[in-house]
């Protein structure tokens, strides 16, 4: 699919339509990766979605939708992140031992000792090497969705690497 569709001109219903079907499986990859949850992810980016075709009329330049939809991605992730979170600290203090469901492992130990590691990153530094290394996103894609500069993404990148490195070891030096 195209990483760059004209939308100029577009009414948000043509424009959005064009990006369901060019971008869809892209951006709920990108927040699956981030909120480790196929379903949420689904939600993050129909939810991005609907914004966006809600704005359309208000976006100054149509042929950067994908950036803003990105963007929109990221933030609603991390937003889904921290209601997670909240919702988890009060199953955790009102009904201990009940409600909490363990989502499904990664699979394999090494996986799970990834995805520990990079829970313990900070969270720019986590969806850094997340969008580079999983997705394979140069500095200037990461860089638009987080919506930092390219030294900002290669700082981060350079310090949650080493960071990655201390937790895991000789895991992290050969990630194949």
């Amino acid at each position: 699919m195209p990483d760059h569709l004209s939308l100029v001109g577009a009414d948000a219903d043509a424009a959005v339509e064009q990006m369901y079907a060019a971008h869809w499986p892209q951006l709920v990859r990108l927040s699956t990766l981030l909120v480790h949850d196929q379903q949420a992810a689904e939600d993050v980016v129909q939810d991005a979605f609907v914004a966006m075709h809600g704005k359309w009329s208000r976006l100054r330049d149509p042929d950067k939708a994908l950036a803003y939809l990105r963007q929109a991605v990221v933030n609603r992730s991390r937003s889904a992140l921290r209601h997670r979170a909240v919702v988890e600290r009060h199953v955790r203090t009102s009904a201990p031992g009940e409600g909490a469901v363990e989502g499904p492992s990664l699979g394999g130990a090494r996986r799970d000792a990834v995805r520990d590691a990079l829970l313990r990153l900070t969270e720019r530094q986590r969806e850094v090497l997340v969008l580079r290394y999983y997705l394979d996103w140069s500095e200037a894609q990461i860089a638009d969705a987080l919506g930092v500069s390219r030294g900002a993404v290669k700082s981060h990148a350079s310090r949650g690497s080493a960071a990655l490195r201390a937790l895991l070891g000789d895991w992290w030096e050969d990630p194949s």
